[in-house]
Parts: C-alpha cells; structure tokens; sequence
C-alpha cells in the first residue's frame, strides 16, 4: 500500500511537532475516556494503566502522558508477539486480542493488556493498546513460597472480541475465576472503550492530514526521537560504570542486583549479570519489565532525547542472566514483580553518579514501592479487595530537597481517600508526613508519610505488606544520608512490612508508615535556614536536627 502522505516538505519539523502532538493529544484523550469509564480505584484514583497508538509493525507512535510511562515501553515488545502468534493478515476491524502473560505482557497477572487493529480504507495500518490493573484476577495469593499458578488466571493471548462480536466463552472464562466480577469486566470494558476512543481519533487524523497510514510519518518520529536520544548519549563520557544494590527480598533471604552500564558513542548498554538468581516467592521480575523499568529512569535522565515513542528506546539495550530475579524462568512468581522491578532506578542511578552528578537523584522511598492489599468482608457481607497505592519520598538531588510524597520510578498515586472510603469499609484515621524520614544532606530527602487504617466492620480483615527498604533503607549519594525506611504496626505492635499478611481483628488499626527519599551532599554543607525552616515546619524534630546537622540546628527552647 502506498501513502497519500503529502510531499516530504509537509514533514517540515513546526508540522512534524505539531502532528506528533495531536497524536499524543489522542493517546491522552483515550487515557480519559479508560479514567472516566473506569470500575476501580485502581485506575480511576491509581493510575495504574497506560494508551498507546503503534504503526502497522506494532511500534508506539505516540504514548499517553499520564498513566505509568515504564508501561508504554512495554507495549511493542507485546504487540510483536502478537503479530508472530496473529500475522496481520489476520486481524479483522472489531478484533480485540488480550493477555496477561508476563512473559509477554505487563509483568504479573493483574495487569491486563488489550491490543486492537486500526483499519483505513481496508487496510491495516496500525493498532492501539492499553494496559490496565485489574482489581481481581483470582488466585489466592501468598507472601510465602508460592507459584505462578497460585498468583491468579493466566490468560494467554487470545481474541476477547473478534470482528466486533464479543466471544462469550472467553468472557465466561475470566468472570468464573475472579471474585469481583462486577468491577473486573466493567474495568475491561473501560480498556474497549479507549482502545476505540484511540481508532476513531487516528482516522479522523489520517483523513485530515491526507494520508493512508502512519508509516511515513511514524518513520519521521521515530528517527527525529531517536537521533535526539542519541546525541544526549553521546554528549556522556564513555566507560563503563558498575554498581550494587541490597535489597530486602524475602525473609531470610535478601537479594542483591548487579548493575553495568556502559556508555559507547551513542549508545547505553545496561547488563544485570551477578544479580541474585530467582527464588520461589513473588518478587521475580520478568525481562519485558526489567528493560522497561531500566530504560525509563535512563530517559529521564537524557532530557530531550526522551520522547514517547519506539524511537526513544532504539540506542537503549538491557540484558539480564537467565534465571535470574530479573529474568526469571517461567513459571515462576511474580506478583510482586515491582518489589525488584522499582530497584532499577537506584541501581542505574547509584553507577552513574561519578559521571553524571548534577542530573541523578539518589534513592526514593517509593523505589520500591509499599503496597497494601487489603481483603475481607463488610458489614453487608459482600466481599471487597482494595490494593493501597500512596506514595513515598522522592530522593533529593544536587539542585534541591527531594519531593515529599511523590511516587518514584512509577507514578501510580494514592488518590483521594474519600473515593477510597467511599469504594470500600476502610476507615482511614491518618494520613500525614512522616517527619524525619528524609534522609540530610546539603539537600534533604522527600518526606514519607504515615496512614493508619481501621478495621470497623466487625468482621475480621487480612493486609498483605508488599514493601521493602525495611532492612535496607534508601541510600544517600555523595556524602547523603540514607532515610527512614519502611514500617509497619498493628494496634501499636510492629510487625514486618517485608512481604508478609497480617490478620485485623474488628476495630484493629494497622499503621504504614512509608520510607523518605535519601540525601544528596554532605548534610554540613545545608543552609542553617533551610534546617531552621524544616524544624518550624515540622518536616524535622529539634533532635534530628541537632543529630543530622550539628551545628546547624536551630537553639532549642528549653524554658
């Protein structure tokens, strides 16, 4: 087929900047329309999804700007094997294929990916696709030594609706094996609505602009984002630089991830090889994942080069040992996949600190991040199961303090307590910062923050804890402190916020308290002011500030 796309002159850069937009505008709009149409809090409060619009080779063309960036990375990879398993001469319009293999997919069985066809004039020339959390996939999931088949529904690609028709069988399959149904099949059908919202908007676009398909212009964006990403690499000195990130892992057994990355010309090669070998609980992290979740903080860090689009991920390679936490063999647990996934930022961070100071930050509280899934029964007796998405402190850089409160490599957010409230029985009685959790430094590390929950149904409840950094907090750089790190308390009793399920009794409350960014620069170098203000603020108690900065700290007033 051949494109109608007017002469090369109208790809002009002002023009090419501005159809890119508009593309992206429509990734956007879709993101809404699953916000708007959505069941849970999960994604409507969360934001744990993502919009893409891909070309005919399923390689993203534009991205949707909220949502979970690392997601979008992981879309092309997703399509391909689609088109190996579908040739594309076999999609028909209405096609809606989904999966949650995370060998292919988004990681771990909640997350549902969903990838449609885009027909113009007859012909293919491209798809859209979502990824969404789902708030149940069943299984009975488990903090100990487990199995992926014990995690949920392992749904392999398969076509959800073909040529417009809904496949009842299929749909019948994945309602009998999850316990909300309600919310599980409104949420996918959220993932239809803008997977076509998507469609409609791309052919108006092609229409408007005169051409067959998104092959040339597709072309042009990904060869102008990957030429900015490159020449951002190549500005970097080469070399090869290491690092060694300790982890929680499970109880008993702590993992450690190895990180080399190497800078050549106009190229960034991350390896993992060293890393901990996988184990048989859920923290394994598959290879799609741990590559979307390296190249993500690597973009960050290149500026200008990071746009949202295939383009931006071509001058990038990651590589991981077989059998390893970062490339498990299947089948094995990964439910918690983040709780190794998150730890990507800080490793990538930490070795490239010597070489590029002024842009890294050091570790975030949310790297990591502390998950709660709470399930029981309320007043009514109808079931509930609500996963606690809130965030932690960002690491502080060599320009300013960390961002308190901010998610960090991911930015899936709390939402409102009062739609969490009003979603489920939970009764939340705090939520608040966590004063002194950022570690010192010239600049400090974001604050995290405390919520505390409360059983008051009458009816007993159980929280499984997916956090981490309670043994090894966040780490400081260049003469930075570490932070607090993650906790736990029931009823005042501490108990451990490492991968573990506690029972809540009725009128039980159970504590989070969630880990501060790390420090950047040695706390003596930070403005007495700044300390002064975090004391009358009271980000900092006067006995952090006399122990953290001495001689800086404000007098204390012992009238």
């Amino acid at each position: 087929m051949t494109s109608s796309l007017p002469p090369k002159r109208a790809l002009a850069p002002v023009t090419l900047e501005i159809w890119w937009s508009r593309l992206a505008a429509f990734a956007d709009e879709a993101a809404t329309t699953l916000l708007r149409t959505a069941f849970s809090t999960i994604i409507r409060e969360s934001n744990d999804y993502t919009v893409v619009i891909m070309n005919r080779a399923g390689e993203t063309v534009a991205e949707c700007r909220a949502g979970i960036p690392a997601f979008a990375a992981l879309m092309t990879p997703l399509t391909r094997e689609l088109l190996r398993r579908y040739p594309a001469d076999t999609w028909r319009e209405g096609d809606r294929v989904i999966t949650n293999d995370p060998w292919i997919g988004i990681g771990h069985l909640p997350d549902l990916a969903m990838v449609a066809p885009v027909f113009h004039r007859g012909e293919l020339v491209g798809f859209t696709g979502t990824a969404a959390h789902l708030p149940d996939i069943g299984g009975a999931p488990s903090m100990g030594r487990t199995e992926l088949i014990a995690e949920g529904l392992l749904v392999p690609p398969m076509r959800l609706y073909r040529g417009g028709a809904l496949n009842e069988e299929v749909r019948s399959l994945l309602m009998a094996n999850v316990r909300l149904q309600e919310q599980v099949w409104g949420d996918i059908q959220a993932q239809v609505a803008a997977n076509e919202t998507c469609r409609r908007r791309l052919l108006e676009f092609l229409d408007d602009i005169g051409a067959d398909d998104l092959e040339e212009l597709g072309s042009a964006i990904h060869e102008v984002t990957d030429a900015a990403l490159r020449r951002s690499i190549a500005e970097l000195p080469d070399g090869a630089y290491t690092s060694t990130v300790e982890a929680d892992g499970v109880p008993g057994r702590p993992t450690t991830i190895q990180c080399r990355v190497t800078i050549a010309g106009d190229r960034i090669e991350v390896d993992y090889t060293g890393t901990s070998p996988q184990v048989p609980y859920a923290i394994n992290c598959t290879l799609p994942y741990t590559r979307a979740y390296t190249m993500n903080p690597l973009k960050l860090l290149l500026g200008a080069g990071a746009r949202g689009n295939h383009g931006s991920y071509r001058a990038l390679t990651v590589t991981a040992p077989e059998g390893s936490i970062l490339n498990p063999r299947f089948p094995a647990p990964v439910l918690a996949r983040h709780l190794t996934g998150h730890l990507l930022s800080s490793a990538v961070y930490q070795a490239l600190a010597p070489v590029l100071p002024e842009r890294v930050i050091a570790d975030s509280g949310g790297a990591p991040a502390f998950r709660v899934q709470f399930a029981g029964t309320g007043r009514d007796g109808a079931p509930f199961r609500l996963v606690l998405f809130a965030s932690a402190g960002m690491g502080a850089s060599a320009h300013a303090d960390g961002l308190s409160t901010t998610a960090f490599p991911t930015n899936s957010g709390g939402g409102s307590i009062e739609a969490l409230e009003a979603a489920s029985p939970l009764l939340f009685t705090r939520k608040e910062y966590r004063a002194d959790s950022g570690g010192a430094g010239t600049h400090r590390g974001g604050l995290g923050q405390l919520i505390s929950v409360r059983n008051t149904t009458g009816r007993p409840w159980q929280a499984a804890l997916l956090g981490d950094r309670e043994h090894h907090p966040p780490r400081g750089l260049l003469g930075g402190s570490p932070a607090l790190g993650t906790a736990a308390a029931v009823d005042g009793e501490p108990v451990s916020s490492v991968k573990s399920v506690v029972q809540l009794a009725p009128d039980a409350t159970v504590d989070l308290l969630f880990a501060g960014g790390a420090g950047f620069g040695p706390p003596d170098q930070r403005d007495p002011d700044a300390v002064a203000t975090d004391v009358a603020l009271g980000y900092l108690t006067p006995e952090a500030a006399e122990r953290d900065y001495p001689g800086h700290a404000p007098e204390r007033n012992t009238q």
